[in-house]
């Protein structure tokens, strides 16, 4: 481990106070998108949350990108959205939650496809002071495709 912060926070640049913009048109009207876009997660996706009761309900439909050499989505694909999800249960369509994964376990549980809408729903198990811990399932109209369980570890926005 390095004593050096996280790589995003050594740029140069001024940082902008990241939050969640309202979609109002198209097929996303209602839901809300990451501004300023995290480019990984916006290759990946792009991503999608909108409150959903007490909780958050995160959405993405996978492309022909997505896919892996079988024709079904990779799991890494996957397993980016729901380290997006992740962040998003955690903070419950508030952006306070900073800080980074420290671990995530994922189980595959089912095959997903390209075109088809991907949910992902959870809970927050514990929040304590510095590491919150958090588990949830994407699903396919119902239909488990994996389940994981995390932990981020806080820390206060510059």
């Amino acid at each position: 481990m390095t004593e050096h912060p996280h790589d995003k926070l050594q740029q140069d640049e001024t940082p902008r106070r990241a939050g969640l913009a309202l979609i109002t048109e198209g097929h996303w009207a209602g839901w809300y998108h990451w501004e300023p876009v995290d480019h990984f997660e916006e290759h990946a996706g792009p991503f999608y949350c909108k409150p959903d009761g007490d909780s958050v309900l995160c959405g993405f439909i996978p492309e022909a990108k997505n896919r892996n050499g079988g024709g079904n989505i990779h799991g890494g694909a996957l397993m980016t959205f729901a380290d997006y999800a992740l962040f998003m249960i955690a903070g419950g369509m508030d952006t306070s939650v900073h800080g980074v994964t420290m671990n995530m376990n994922c189980d595959f549980v089912g095959a997903a496809e390209t075109g088809r809408m991907l949910t992902a729903r959870g809970e927050v198990v514990r929040a304590g002071g510095s590491v919150v811990f958090v588990r949830g399932i994407i699903d396919d109209a119902g239909r488990n495709v994996l389940s994981f369980s995390a932990s981020i570890k806080r820390f206060k926005p510059r």
